[in-house]
């Protein structure tokens, strides 16, 4: 018989699954309510616990690695960061039926930011742009690498080929060119810096306009700084970029590779969710459709 997944006991949404894990781990905290939160996230299901805490449970064996890593990097990064991060305040193990480790946070409150409907975009610019910095000056001693920390032409491949596959719905042309302009900046000229790697809409909250809190952090590490400028495209409207840009003090080697890396992302992410997961998918032509338009922004 296959193992459970967080979304799939006989109620149908994974609670009865989530309740005895609570039960058999954290008896304390069993019986507070519980409820899905409806995330569109790809890698864990999440569950709101009581008023103030969320059970996070990985969909998959990729997203399980990623729990020790946050159980142990968040409470050092926080300190240094101007926006809240999830606090660890529980571990769980794999019990019979359920494969894999699992994560009681705190709470956090706010919205995913919705492309094209910002009410701030030139104050979340600036918070993106500290929340950036910030994390960038996190001493690197002792961290892991960024799920992303491979150079930028190791993905030439596998971005080409993602060009050709999508060919009918993105410009060929206008791909390659922004590609060909990311591969022949010049690589970092510093040591690697602490890197989210994964800045998209779904892994930010905002509440009344402004970047209350940065969640997901499985594919954190160290990599090029370039990595975490993906913001300016999966996030801002075209008019905030500048300011994104110059709050963040970006050279223009380190901007085109960030351009790279975020088609690149989006590229894949097309590949991969389109017919499958809408919402993943809409955002990837987004960005592809911000990329693509012309202009160095």
């Amino acid at each position: 018989m296959p193992p459970h997944t967080p979304d799939g006991d006989a109620a149908g949404d994974g609670t009865a699954l989530v309740r005895r894990l609570l039960q058999a781990q954290f008896p304390h905290w069993a019986d507070l309510p519980l409820t899905p939160t409806g995330s569109a996230g790809t890698s864990n299901a999440m569950y709101r616990l009581g008023t103030d805490m969320v059970v996070r449970l990985p969909r998959t064996a990729g997203a399980a690695d990623d729990v020790d890593k946050e159980h142990r990097w968040l409470p050092r990064l926080a300190p240094g960061l101007p926006a809240s991060v999830p606090t660890p305040l529980g571990r769980g193990a794999p019990v019979d039926g359920y494969p894999w480790p699992w994560s009681v946070y705190g709470w956090l409150e706010g919205e995913n930011p919705v492309v094209g409907r910002l009410a701030e975009p030139a104050a979340l610019a600036g918070d993106l742009a500290a929340f950036v910095a910030a994390l960038q000056r996190v001493g690197p001693a002792g961290a892991p690498p960024a799920y992303r920390s491979e150079p930028l032409a190791a993905r030439d491949r596998a971005t080409r080929s993602a060009i050709d596959v999508l060919r009918t719905e993105v410009d060929v042309a206008a791909a390659g060119a922004v590609w060909e302009a990311a591969l022949a900046a010049p690589e970092p000229q510093g040591p690697p810096v602490w890197v989210h790697a994964d800045l998209q809409p779904g892994n930010l909250l905002v509440a009344d306009g402004r970047l209350s809190a940065v969640i997901d952090f499985g594919c954190t590490g160290l990599g090029d700084p370039a990595v975490d400028t993906i913001a300016a495209w999966y996030v801002l409207p075209a008019a905030a970029r500048g300011a994104f840009r110059a709050a963040l003090g970006t050279d223009d080697a380190t901007w085109a590779r960030g351009r790279g890396w975020a088609l690149s992302i989006a590229l894949m992410e097309l590949r991969h969710y389109r017919g499958t997961h809408e919402r993943m998918a809409l955002i990837a032509r987004s960005v592809l459709g911000e990329l693509l338009a012309g202009g160095e922004g």
